[in-house]
Protein backbone atom coordinates (compact mmCIF):
# COMPACT_ATOMS: atom_id res chain seq x y z
CA UNK A 1 0.00 0.00 0.00
CA UNK A 2 2.79 2.68 0.88
CA UNK A 3 6.59 1.77 -0.39
CA UNK A 4 9.29 4.38 0.26
CA UNK A 5 12.37 4.17 -1.02
CA UNK A 6 15.55 6.46 -0.32
CA UNK A 7 13.55 9.26 0.18
CA UNK A 8 15.48 12.25 0.73
CA UNK A 9 14.68 15.87 1.85
CA UNK A 10 16.36 19.05 2.80
CA UNK A 11 16.06 22.37 4.00
CA UNK A 12 19.04 24.32 3.54
CA UNK A 13 21.71 22.91 4.76
CA UNK A 14 19.75 20.66 7.19
CA UNK A 15 18.56 17.18 5.69
CA UNK A 16 15.28 16.86 7.50
CA UNK A 17 14.38 13.15 5.55
CA UNK A 18 17.62 11.34 4.23
CA UNK A 19 17.68 8.15 2.95
CA UNK A 20 14.42 6.82 4.59
CA UNK A 21 13.14 3.45 2.87
CA UNK A 22 10.05 1.18 4.25
CA UNK A 23 6.86 -0.14 3.21
CA UNK A 24 3.37 -1.25 4.59
CA UNK A 25 1.14 -3.14 3.00
CA UNK A 26 -2.84 -3.61 3.00
CA UNK A 27 -3.79 -4.53 6.32
CA UNK A 28 -1.15 -3.02 8.76
CA UNK A 29 -0.79 -0.53 10.89
CA UNK A 30 2.39 1.14 11.39
CA UNK A 31 3.76 3.48 13.68
CA UNK A 32 6.15 6.28 12.95
CA UNK A 33 8.18 7.34 16.19
CA UNK A 34 11.06 10.01 16.88
CA UNK A 35 11.72 12.69 19.06
CA UNK A 36 10.57 16.31 18.22
CA UNK A 37 12.18 17.79 14.81
CA UNK A 38 13.17 13.60 13.64
CA UNK A 39 11.85 14.06 10.36
CA UNK A 40 8.19 12.44 10.91
CA UNK A 41 5.85 15.16 9.65
CA UNK A 42 8.18 16.06 6.78
CA UNK A 43 8.22 12.44 5.53
CA UNK A 44 4.29 12.51 5.91
CA UNK A 45 4.04 15.71 3.58
CA UNK A 46 6.24 13.96 1.45
CA UNK A 47 3.94 11.21 0.98
CA UNK A 48 0.69 12.97 1.08
CA UNK A 49 2.22 15.70 -1.61
CA UNK A 50 2.03 18.99 0.45
CA UNK A 51 5.59 19.05 -0.09
CA UNK A 52 8.12 17.69 -2.54
CA UNK A 53 11.25 14.89 -2.24
CA UNK A 54 14.41 16.19 -3.04
CA UNK A 55 15.18 12.43 -4.08
CA UNK A 56 13.94 8.63 -3.70
CA UNK A 57 10.43 7.66 -4.64
CA UNK A 58 7.17 7.02 -2.63
CA UNK A 59 4.40 4.80 -4.13
CA UNK A 60 1.06 4.57 -2.98
CA UNK A 61 -1.14 1.55 -3.61
CA UNK A 62 1.10 1.56 -6.83
CA UNK A 63 0.62 4.84 -7.83
CA UNK A 64 3.82 7.22 -8.31
CA UNK A 65 3.50 10.26 -6.19
CA UNK A 66 5.73 12.40 -8.76
CA UNK A 67 4.06 10.84 -11.94
CA UNK A 68 0.65 10.77 -10.66
CA UNK A 69 -0.21 12.98 -7.59
CA UNK A 70 -3.53 13.42 -7.97
CA UNK A 71 -4.26 9.63 -8.42
CA UNK A 72 -2.23 9.30 -5.04
CA UNK A 73 -4.58 11.96 -3.21
CA UNK A 74 -8.23 10.39 -4.39
CA UNK A 75 -7.07 7.42 -2.41
CA UNK A 76 -5.03 8.78 0.47
CA UNK A 77 -6.23 10.82 3.87
CA UNK A 78 -4.37 13.26 5.70
CA UNK A 79 -4.60 14.88 9.06
CA UNK A 80 -2.17 17.12 10.47
CA UNK A 81 -1.57 17.58 13.93
CA UNK A 82 -3.78 20.56 14.09
CA UNK A 83 -5.81 20.82 11.55
CA UNK A 84 -6.90 24.03 9.48
CA UNK A 85 -10.43 23.92 9.42
CA UNK A 86 -12.29 26.21 7.43
CA UNK A 87 -14.18 28.05 10.87
CA UNK A 88 -16.79 30.21 8.80
CA UNK A 89 -18.26 27.25 7.90
CA UNK A 90 -20.40 24.55 10.63
CA UNK A 91 -19.57 21.30 10.78
CA UNK A 92 -21.88 19.56 8.68
CA UNK A 93 -21.18 21.87 5.87
CA UNK A 94 -17.48 21.52 6.21
CA UNK A 95 -17.88 17.86 5.62
CA UNK A 96 -20.34 18.29 2.92
CA UNK A 97 -17.45 20.17 1.75
CA UNK A 98 -14.87 16.93 1.89
CA UNK A 99 -17.18 14.85 0.89
CA UNK A 100 -17.64 17.27 -2.34
CA UNK A 101 -14.36 17.42 -3.49
CA UNK A 102 -13.81 13.33 -3.35
CA UNK A 103 -17.51 12.73 -5.48
CA UNK A 104 -18.94 10.88 -2.35
CA UNK A 105 -23.20 10.30 -3.22
CA UNK A 106 -25.33 11.54 -1.10
CA UNK A 107 -26.22 8.40 0.48
CA UNK A 108 -23.03 7.22 1.07
CA UNK A 109 -21.59 10.20 2.63
CA UNK A 110 -24.66 10.46 5.11
CA UNK A 111 -24.29 6.77 6.05
CA UNK A 112 -20.72 7.71 7.09
CA UNK A 113 -21.04 10.83 8.45
CA UNK A 114 -23.66 9.34 10.72
CA UNK A 115 -21.64 6.46 11.56
CA UNK A 116 -18.21 8.20 12.60
CA UNK A 117 -20.14 11.26 14.02
CA UNK A 118 -21.73 9.29 16.29
CA UNK A 119 -18.62 7.37 16.66
CA UNK A 120 -17.27 10.26 17.98
CA UNK A 121 -19.80 11.90 19.97
CA UNK A 122 -20.02 15.02 17.62
CA UNK A 123 -23.62 14.42 16.13
CA UNK A 124 -25.02 17.14 17.96
CA UNK A 125 -22.25 19.52 17.64
CA UNK A 126 -22.54 19.26 13.37
CA UNK A 127 -24.74 22.22 13.37
CA UNK A 128 -22.77 24.45 14.93
CA UNK A 129 -20.11 26.68 13.74
CA UNK A 130 -16.32 25.55 13.63
CA UNK A 131 -15.13 28.80 15.22
CA UNK A 132 -17.06 27.53 18.20
CA UNK A 133 -15.08 24.24 18.04
CA UNK A 134 -12.41 23.17 20.61
CA UNK A 135 -9.16 21.85 19.43
CA UNK A 136 -10.47 18.22 20.61
CA UNK A 137 -13.34 19.07 18.47
CA UNK A 138 -12.15 19.90 15.80
CA UNK A 139 -9.37 16.84 15.82
CA UNK A 140 -12.56 15.02 15.59
CA UNK A 141 -14.23 16.55 12.61
CA UNK A 142 -11.01 15.97 10.49
CA UNK A 143 -11.11 12.31 11.93
CA UNK A 144 -14.54 12.13 10.42
CA UNK A 145 -13.55 14.25 7.09
CA UNK A 146 -10.62 12.14 6.54
CA UNK A 147 -12.92 8.43 6.72
CA UNK A 148 -15.59 10.33 4.71
CA UNK A 149 -13.96 8.90 1.18
CA UNK A 150 -12.90 5.17 2.05
CA UNK A 151 -9.47 6.05 1.91
CA UNK A 152 -7.25 2.91 1.58
CA UNK A 153 -4.20 4.78 2.95
CA UNK A 154 -4.16 6.87 6.14
CA UNK A 155 -1.91 9.31 7.19
CA UNK A 156 -2.13 10.68 10.77
CA UNK A 157 0.35 13.35 12.63
CA UNK A 158 -0.18 12.93 16.06
CA UNK A 159 -4.05 11.91 15.97
CA UNK A 160 -4.51 11.21 19.64
CA UNK A 161 -3.58 14.15 20.67
CA UNK A 162 -6.53 15.96 22.27
CA UNK A 163 -8.83 13.44 22.28
CA UNK A 164 -10.58 12.54 25.39
CA UNK A 165 -10.49 8.91 25.76
CA UNK A 166 -13.68 7.55 24.59
CA UNK A 167 -12.61 9.36 21.44
CA UNK A 168 -8.98 8.01 21.63
CA UNK A 169 -10.53 4.73 22.11
CA UNK A 170 -13.07 4.70 19.35
CA UNK A 171 -10.13 5.99 17.24
CA UNK A 172 -7.72 2.89 17.69
CA UNK A 173 -11.13 0.62 16.95
CA UNK A 174 -11.62 2.52 13.60
CA UNK A 175 -7.79 2.43 12.67
CA UNK A 176 -8.02 -1.36 13.06
CA UNK A 177 -11.51 -1.68 11.26
CA UNK A 178 -10.23 0.05 8.84
CA UNK A 179 -7.16 -2.42 8.24
CA UNK A 180 -8.81 -5.19 8.84
CA UNK A 181 -11.39 -3.94 5.60
CA UNK A 182 -8.00 -3.77 3.70
CA UNK A 183 -6.75 -0.56 4.45
CA UNK A 184 -2.97 0.79 5.62
CA UNK A 185 -2.42 3.55 8.36
CA UNK A 186 0.73 5.16 8.65
CA UNK A 187 0.73 7.68 11.96
CA UNK A 188 3.47 9.13 13.80
CA UNK A 189 2.75 9.41 18.18
CA UNK A 190 4.43 9.91 20.80
CA UNK A 191 2.26 7.72 22.48
CA UNK A 192 4.83 4.82 23.08
CA UNK A 193 2.00 2.50 24.81
CA UNK A 194 -0.68 3.10 22.49
CA UNK A 195 1.83 2.16 19.64
CA UNK A 196 3.18 -1.09 20.91
CA UNK A 197 -0.54 -2.40 21.50
CA UNK A 198 -1.99 -1.06 18.31
CA UNK A 199 0.72 -1.34 15.72
CA UNK A 200 1.62 -4.03 13.43
CA UNK A 201 5.38 -2.09 12.40
CA UNK A 202 7.42 0.25 14.01
CA UNK A 203 9.63 2.83 12.52
CA UNK A 204 11.86 4.53 14.75
CA UNK A 205 13.68 8.15 13.40
CA UNK A 206 16.21 10.29 14.53
CA UNK A 207 17.68 13.32 12.59
CA UNK A 208 16.22 12.17 9.16
CA UNK A 209 17.75 8.43 9.44
CA UNK A 210 15.81 5.44 9.87
CA UNK A 211 16.98 3.61 13.05
CA UNK A 212 14.82 0.76 13.00
CA UNK A 213 11.85 -0.51 10.99
CA UNK A 214 9.58 -3.88 10.77
CA UNK A 215 7.23 -5.86 12.71
CA UNK A 216 6.34 -4.38 16.47
CA UNK A 217 7.84 -7.65 18.24
CA UNK A 218 11.00 -7.58 16.31
CA UNK A 219 11.78 -3.62 17.21
CA UNK A 220 11.24 -3.83 20.44
CA UNK A 221 12.50 -7.34 21.35
CA UNK A 222 12.51 -8.77 24.73
CA UNK A 223 12.06 -4.92 26.29
CA UNK A 224 9.62 -2.72 26.14
CA UNK A 225 8.85 -0.54 22.89
CA UNK A 226 9.82 2.54 24.95
CA UNK A 227 12.82 0.57 26.52
CA UNK A 228 13.88 -0.05 22.60
CA UNK A 229 13.42 3.42 21.75
CA UNK A 230 15.23 4.91 24.34
CA UNK A 231 17.95 2.66 23.78
CA UNK A 232 18.28 3.33 19.99
CA UNK A 233 18.09 7.26 20.17
CA UNK A 234 20.10 8.25 23.20
CA UNK A 235 23.42 9.40 22.81
CA UNK A 236 26.53 8.19 25.00
CA UNK A 237 28.67 10.93 25.20
CA UNK A 238 32.83 10.56 25.26
CA UNK A 239 32.81 9.21 28.79
CA UNK A 240 29.90 6.85 28.99
CA UNK A 241 27.42 8.86 30.14
CA UNK A 242 24.13 8.77 28.59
Amino acid sequence: MLKIENLRKAFGEKAAVDGVSLSIAPGEICGFIGRNGAGKTTTIKCVCGIISADGGEIFVDGRNTRTDPLGVKRVVAYIPDNPDIYEFLTGIQYLNFVADIFGVSGETRRERIERYAGAFELTRDLAQSVSGYSHGMKQKLALISALIHNPKLMLLDEPFVGLDPNAARELRRIMRERCDAGGAIFFSTHALEVAERLCDKIAIIKEGKLLAFGPTEAVKGNSSLESAFFELTDVTDAGGEK
